[in-house]
Order: structure tokens, then sequence, then C-alpha cells
């Protein structure tokens, strides 16, 4: 008998994405894209023209979105990505926030 694989860790992370990421659908690609690798999290549109998001699921999964954040949808220009690991909190599904 073989020892089943242990489940990934989950880890968490909390980042902001700068440049030109608002009013041009980087909220709804960051969701769409999130559902798809089966991450969960948030994402929200902050006052000083930043995307702030989180990212929780397995570690490979989370730096392939992370690094997507990078592009992000064809419309938007990035100019940084910052982004801090944390606690993951377990959270179920994926959703825009509103504000602080």
């Amino acid at each position: 008998m073989h020892n089943p694989t242990p489940p990934p860790k989950i880890v968490r992370a909390h980042v902001f994405i700068s440049g030109q990421v608002q009013g041009v659908g980087f909220r709804y690609a960051t969701i769409d894209t999130a559902t798809q690798l089966g991450l969960t999290g948030w994402v929200r549109n902050l006052p000083e023209s930043r995307v702030e998001a989180v990212f929780e699921g397995a570690r490979q999964v989370v730096d392939e979105m992370v690094r997507w954040c990078h592009s992000g949808p064809p419309a938007a220009v990035v100019k940084e990505v910052l982004v801090e690991y944390e606690e993951p909190e377990n959270l179920r599904g994926f959703e825009v926030k509103r504000g602080k």
C-alpha cells in the first residue's frame, strides 16, 4: 500500500495591483480566472485607483493567479503588483467586495 498524496498546503496571497486597472473589467476577469483555477477569495477596487484581491488555494495555483495579475485583462495596463502572504481564512467562493 502506498501512502495517499497529502492535500496541497493552502496559501493566501493578498495582492494590490496598480496601473490602469479600474474601468477595464479587471475585477470580473479576476473572478473568471480565479474561479476557473478553483481558487477562493475576493477582489475590489480601492479609492486610489488600485485593485485589491485575496486568493486562497494550493501554492502552485495561487502563484499562477498572481502571475496573471501582472498582465490582467487585455484593456488593463498593470504597473505594479504587491503580494503579501498571510494565514489562510478558508474562504468559500470568489466574490467582488464593495469598497472598504
